[in-house]
């Protein structure tokens, strides 16, 4: 398959009252879950929703998951989470995060997940169907 260039997306979260510990900071562990809601609405953007890749008989485990933390978020800060992903045909899919308060980095980091058939639980490249969107999302960009 053809190396497609990387695709970016951005995506709001604010942040809860239950996201915050005792002090008064986002928890340590919230940014994954931050992570997890840009990386969803990347694939969405791009078409594929995770239900969907679900529905077609695949998962993406995740494998590794690194965050590190610059500045406190708080209660009711709004944040952009920025995802950066390099589509590769390849079983491994790694993501790349930066959350950002206004122009302020708050966490950056990267998850690595891979593409697995759910019924052999097996590693698999990525689906056709995946690819395509991808592509097509590209072609709408370009």
């Amino acid at each position: 398959m053809e190396e497609l260039p990387e695709i970016v997306h951005c995506t709001q979260v604010r942040v809860r009252y239950a996201d915050t510990d005792q002090m008064g900071v986002v928890y340590y562990a919230a940014y994954l879950v931050y992570f997890e809601v840009g990386r969803t609405e990347l694939l969405r953007a791009c078409g594929v929703a995770y239900r969907e890749l679900e529905r077609q008989g695949y998962l993406l485990p995740v494998l590794e998951a690194h965050v590190t933390y610059c500045a406190p978020a708080h209660y009711d800060d709004e944040l952009t989470v920025r995802t950066r992903y390099q589509p590769r045909y390849e079983p491994r899919l790694r993501l790349e995060y930066e959350v950002l308060r206004q122009q302020q980095r708050i966490a950056i980091g990267y998850t690595l997940h891979a593409f697995m058939d759910a019924r052999r639980w097996r590693p698999v490249r990525p689906p056709k169907f995946f690819w395509e969107a991808l592509r097509q999302r590209v072609k709408q960009c370009t």
